[in-house]
Order: structure tokens, then sequence, then C-alpha cells
């Protein structure tokens, strides 16, 4: 369960006193809370050492002793753990040791009188410098140096706050959210980590944690904007803009799950999202009326195309903040959705946190102050930008505003039958920068409204809906966000060759973050508009009505998305154009969109038991090859391949009218072409036709894929078609599958779970416990290829 937030670091002061209290007059919280092992002084710097678990140990550095013994901000929800600990002093400094990893706070010497030049290039503080090996005493990384440097923000009298690391020789960094540059590895770059909607190169979304190839990974505590330069010019720097401390978290692994492991540990497991969360989610800006929305849930039954899920978007209401829908145009909601009910589906809606002046709630909402403010302490409506001037931002850090969020979106919407939320603009769109928000300034907490608006949420269907499993469609994330169920998307991208090319490496290194459950608006969510295709179109247009006929190759680039959508952990389809339906990008088109959604479809008994593993490990199931084949040098910043759990390795076809692709296969395994079942040896790259009905797919020897008979959504039952094993090694995967719908799975009550296990020299599959769907496994097997 989501944990309610703790209280901030710094208490904000009515707004006319910020400009002319000093942070010296400040009411810091009391230390009740801290639970550091040791806080060690250098002279003047406090250092505090504060064990989680054997593989993870948090550092906060200060020279005010209520900021070194403070507990951390917003995310982490874990408790302090310090067993199997020790603490010693010797020669080289304070020596922090557990069975995983040892801290060392190096000695420092009692620093000298300053020469004349030094002066002038002395730093104002006390150094820091850190050592962390792992438990054999192989170094992982050091901390150089730290600082504090006073400025003004928003009013405050605060500090820019940071840290220096080494850089170990072929180290490589991922993660720290969603950054749409279309490099994976974050090395010698710059990258500005704050929730920015209008980025450049798509919306970029701030989860301080980045991992390495090195065996360990790092969480940033502090959500203010932060400047992340990792391996530039020899060093990685974290800099964020408000502060009073330096607090961060190692975690220290052999392997890149063992990483992810402890981050689920200090921000919380990633639930398992309802079984229909998997299948195909069908959206677009918008639908208009009851009746076209029922129309299209009707068009895929009738033309047997799987779905399980219809998404009502914005504009269904009367009025921005009414929290209502229309009833001019969708007369009858309760209805609507019992009829998807029947049909097997589910519905979404989407739910802003924006009120119009105009609107029911506004009044009694700025009246409890529980809206965004300006300095003035005025409600801040709409932005000066993108013509975007209307609708103030419920201040969902107001845990009062949270719950009554809730509480509305129960009354008003939960109960007319739909299902699950999608909560837009969860940045928020309306910048907190140079606002307040009630826990304090927005550019202190820039970053921490996603986490906080969704907790509302999770918290209230978990206490409203406790038998129903939660899902929520977040547009932003932040630390410990996959708590909440909430599932992630890039936001509004350009429906364009270039913004799909960019979605491989984007989405890689969001999950590198942690955050599992990632997808984009197949197709663009942006008008379909595009350059005029330079090579030979692969489909006919005709008879498609999605985008004007000028964009002659739209068809074929949403097919190309849409193929490679079928290997992200959500499939949706969503965008602004006059259809979105699988039948609405031209005869051509559709057949060959349907193979690859019963492709999805068959593999669904493989990818929920991924779902499961994920909500055990807290290992993403969507991977970078860096993860699985850290041996493999050619792999550090390959951001075009990845896989799809253990067995697929999936290289998107991103070139309009490309009709082969190579594709470089890991060293370490052989590799079986899914479509033809030629077996090559890793470490080699191959090149392949890349006809439009194929995706370029590999399964690795040693795997073991279940399939499914087509079902028309996930809540039918769904029976084995076969139990597929790629022989070439010992193999395991277990196979799980439970109602789809509900919390018992956490009690481990309705779920079932069977291990399989292929012993590649007697050429015999044997299953540990009986298959979910109560088959018999040998009957199912298919060897495939020659052993």
């Amino acid at each position: 369960m989501p944990v309610f937030p703790r209280q901030p670091l710094l208490k904000v002061l009515p707004h006319a006193l910020l400009a002319c209290t000093s942070l010296a007059t400040m009411a810091f919280p009391t230390a009740a809370g801290a639970t550091a092992m040791a806080t060690v002084n250098r002279n003047g710097s406090l250092v505090s050492v504060e064990p989680y678990a054997p593989n993870i140990v948090r550092v906060t550095i200060a020279v005010d002793r209520a900021q070194a013994d403070a507990p951390p901000g917003d995310g982490p929800n874990a408790k302090a753990d310090s067993a199997g600990w020790t603490h010693r002093t010797d020669a080289d400094g304070d020596v922090f040791a557990s069975s995983a990893l040892t801290l060392t706070v190096k000695a420092q010497p009692w620093p000298k009188a300053p020469s004349q030049m030094e002066r002038y290039f002395a730093p104002s503080l006390p150094p820091v410098a850190l050592r962390i090996t792992d438990a054999a005493g192989k170094p992982l990384t050091e901390m150089t140096g730290w600082e504090m440097a006073p400025h003004t923000v928003n009013g405050e009298k605060t500090f820019r706050v940071g840290a220096s690391f080494s850089v170990a020789p072929g180290e490589h960094y991922y993660g720290l959210g969603q950054n749409q540059e279309g490099i994976l590895d974050l090395k010698g770059r710059t990258i500005d980590c704050r929730h920015n909607y209008d980025a450049p190169a798509g919306e970029t979304v701030c989860v301080p944690f980045m991992v390495t190839n090195k065996g360990y990974g790092i969480v940033w505590d502090n959500p203010s904007v932060t400047t992340v330069s990792p391996g530039l010019n020899n060093a990685t720097h974290w800099q964020s803009e408000v502060g009073e401390r330096v607090s961060f978290f190692v975690i220290t692994g052999a392997t890149t799950d063992e990483l992810y492991a402890g981050y689920a540990r200090l921000t919380g497991q990633t639930p398992l999202p309802p079984k229909a969360a998997f299948g195909l989610i069908q959206s677009k800006a918008r639908y208009e009326t009851q009746k076209e929305l029922l129309d299209i849930a009707d068009g895929y039954r009738s033309r047997q195309l799987p779905l399980d899920v219809m998404v009502l978007d914005w504009f269904h209401w009367s009025r921005m903040g009414q929290l209502d829908i229309d009833r001019t145009y969708f007369p009858d909601p309760k209805g609507m959705n019992d009829k998807l009910h029947a049909m097997g589906l589910r519905s979404i809606i989407s739910v802003w946190p924006r009120f119009e002046k105009e609107s029911r709630y506004f009044n009694m909402l700025a009246s409890k102050g529980w809206f965004l403010k300006d300095k003035d302490g005025n409600v801040v409506d709409g932005l000066p930008i993108r013509s975007d001037r209307a609708g103030a931002l419920i201040d969902t850090t107001n845990p009062d505003a949270r719950s009554w969020f809730w509480d509305r979106i129960r009354d008003n919407i939960a109960s007319e039958g739909f299902d699950w939320f999608w909560l837009d603009e969860t940045e928020p769109d309306l910048v907190p920068d140079g606002n307040f928000f009630s826990i304090g300034s927005g550019d202190r907490y820039h970053n921490i409204f996603p986490l906080l608006h969704t907790t509302g949420v999770a918290e209230g269907s978990a206490r409203d809906r406790p038998k129903m499993r939660n899902l929520i469609l977040s547009r932003a994330a932040y630390l410990g966000v996959q708590r909440n169920g909430a599932l992630f998307w890039s936001s509004d991208i350009k429906s364009t060759w270039e913004a799909y090319r960019r979605q491989i490496p984007t989405g890689l290194g969001f999950t590198a973050t942690g955050m599992a459950y990632w997808g984009s608006d197949i197709g663009g969510w942006q008008w379909p508009n595009g350059p005029k295709a330079e090579k030979t179109v692969l489909l006919d247009p005709a008879g498609a009505t999605a985008m004007a006929p000028s964009y002659a190759d739209y068809p074929e680039l949403f097919t190309r998305w849409f193929a490679y959508s079928v290997f992200t952990p959500t499939l949706r389809i969503h965008g602004q154009r006059p259809g979105a339906a699988l039948w609405e990008y031209g005869t051509a088109a559709e057949p060959v969109l349907a193979s690859f959604l019963k492709l999805r479809y068959a593999l669904m008994p493989y990818i929920y038991s991924l779902g499961r593993h994920t909500y055990e490990s807290g290992a993403p199931f969507m991977r970078a090859l860096f993860m699985d084949f850290p041996n493999d040098p050619n792999v550090a910043n390959m951001g075009d391949e990845y896989m799809f759990g253990p067995a697929f390795l999936v290289a998107p076809v991103t070139e309009q009218g490309q009709t082969s692709r190579t594709v470089y296969l890991p060293a370490g395994a052989d590799w079986y072409d899914y479509w033809t079942n030629q077996r090559h040896t890793g470490g080699q790259s191959v090149t392949v036709p890349t006809p439009i009905d194929r995706i370029p797919l590999f399964v690795r020897a040693g795997s073991i894929v279940p399939m499914g008979v087509q079902v028309p959504s996930t809540a039918t039952r769904q029976a084995l078609e076969s139990i597929r094993v790629y022989p070439g090694a010992d193999a395991s995967f277990a196979i799980y599958d439970d109602d789809g719908v509900t919390n018992a799975y956490k009690a481990g009550r309705n779920g079932t779970t069977a291990t399989l296990r292929w012993d590649d020299a007697t050429g015999r599959l044997r299953t540990v416990g009986k298959l979910p769907t109560g088959q018999d496994a040998t009957a199912l097997v298919q060897v495939i290829g020659a052993r």
C-alpha cells in the first residue's frame, strides 16, 4: 500500500515573509524519525550513514545537525534497517560494512591555513570523500566532493546542492526517468532532470534513480530540478536547485536485477496490473459520443479482433473541473459501461486536475487554499504559453485536497461504472516554478506532484474498492510512483518516423529506472502530419481514414509502430486523428495489424507471467540489452534492440520503406529467428528481411514460451495452445495465472504457478506444480528446430 508522504524538510513561511527571512531563522524538523547508524564529523561537515538493507545505504551530508539527521524526502518509503552492519574507525576513516558492501567515510586532516591563492579558490565547505566497495573489496564508486552554494529561489534563501562521483573505465549509465533524445546511454551527456512537457524532443520525466553497469545505482533524494552529468569529463556530477543538504542512497548488486530489487525494497513494490492492462487498450482523442465509443467496441467484436479496454479521453465533461460526464453526448454512462462489461471489456476515463473558474467546485477549492498559488497567494489560472489559458491546478500535495479529489472521482465517475482512471497532466502541466504548493515552493518540489497525485487515487481506490485491482494511467512519474499501480506513456508525441524511432531508447531508459510499465501512443498523438515518403510505400493507403490522403505512408508507420508495441508492457492505440481503430488504416493494413494483435494475445500467458515476476522481483521485463548481457561491450549503448522477458530479442523497424534490417545477436547465447526457426550463434550481426508483416524477432536458445489460444479478451479464460521450447541450454519458466481482477494475488490466493523446466541434455520438459489451465504439459510441448 502507498505510504503517506513524510513532511517536507523545510516548511515555507507565509509568502510575504519569504524575501526577508534568512535560512538560519527557519525551523527544521526534529531528528525523531532519523535512525542513522552514525553521524560523523569531518571538520564541520556532518555525514550521516543510514543503512536500509545489506546492499542499500543512505548518505546525508550537511553543516546543520537537524538537516543531517532528518529523514528522507518523499519517494522512499522503507524503514531504515542496520541489521548485519558494523561500524569501526581506523586510519582510513569511518568504515561501515555489511555482507554486501563497505562504505568508508574517508578521514580528513585538520585543514591548514589557506595560502594567498587558496584564499580566492578554496572551497567554503569542509571536504567530504566516500569510498564504496562490494563485499569482496572491489571498488564501485567514490564520492569525491560535495557542494552547497547559497542563492535565492522563489523568495527562499536556500542553496544549490550537489555531489561528484568518480568514473570507472568502461562505465555506462542508464535511467533517470524519461528522456526522448534518442540515446540510451547517459554517459557524457547532461540531463536536465525535471518534468517538462515542452522539452524539444518530447516530454521529459524526472525519476532521479540511475543505474550503472558497474554494480551500483544511485537514488538522489531531492525533488527540485536536478542536473546530472554522468561520466562527463571523467566525473559524474549531481546538482539540485533547492536544498540544504546532500542526500542520496547507494544500491549495490552483482546483477542489474539486484539493483531493481533494492529499488523496490526502498520505494515500494510494483503491483501486478489487472490482466486487461496487458491486452489492447483502444483510445482516441476523442470519442465524442457514447454511440461512437460503443460502435468501436462493437467493431472489434464483429471483426473478431481481441480487445480489452475502451478509453474515454478528455472533454467528456460539461466543463473542466465539473468532474462529471456530459449527458448530452453520454446520456447513460452507467448503461454504456454495463454494455462494455457484458462484452468482456473494461473502461478507463480521463480525469484532469484542472478547474475552470466557472466550474462548480472552483470557489470552494479556492476558499480552502487547495489550488497552486502564486507568490502573492493568488490562484494560478492557466498557462501564459501554448494558448493554454484556462484552469487552476488542484494542489494534491495537500492531503485533504488529495482525499477530496478521490471522493469526487468515486462519487461522480466510478459510480457510473468506470473501472480505472487516467490521471493526465501529472507533471503537472501548470508549471510550479515560481509558485507554491501547500508543502512549499514549487521550485523546491518541482518533481513531486505525480507521486502525491497518484497516491491519493491509489489509496482511495484501495480503501473504497478493496477487492478491485487498481490501475492508473499517468503522464509523469517520480521515485516510488510504481507502488501506486501506475502505467506510464511517453506523452503527446508527434506522428512521424523520427518520433517513433526515439520511442525505443526512450522506453528502455524509462524501464531502466525501475518503472516497468511504459508504452507510447501508437501512431503518435499529434495530428498525422509528416514529410513526404522518400521510398516506396509498403502499404497501399486505400481505404484509410486515420489521416489526410497526403500522408500516404502513415499506415506503414502505424503498422511498424503497432508491431513494436506488441512487445512493450502496454499496448495502447491513441491519437488526435479522424480514426484510430485497427480497421481505419486501410484495407491493406488491417489484416497485418490483426495478425500482430493476435500474436500479442497468443503470448498473453507468457506476458502475464512476466508481470507476476516483476511484482515479485522489482525487475522490468522490457529490458535494455545491457541488463542481460553485461559481458558484451557491443550492447552497452544499444537502444534500438531489447529483450522482452527472458526469451525474445526485439529489433523494431523504424525506417520508412525498409525491407531488411541488420540485427546484432548478443554474445553468450544462440538465437532462433522466430519466423523461420533458423538458429544463429550469438556475438554476430545478421541481416533479415523485414516485409511489412514481420518485425525482426529472435528467441534465445534455452527458452520456454507458453502460447495461448485466441480469446476475445482477457476476461475469457485462456487455455494453452502450446508450450514452445527453444533448445540449446537448460531452461526454466514460471507460468502464472489468476483471476486477473482482484487483489487476492497479494495474499497468495486465487493464483496458480507452475515451474516448467527443460533439461537440454535429455530433451525433456518437466513441470513442478499443475499448470494454471489444468492441462497436461507434456501434450503441449513443441521443441523448435533440430537439436
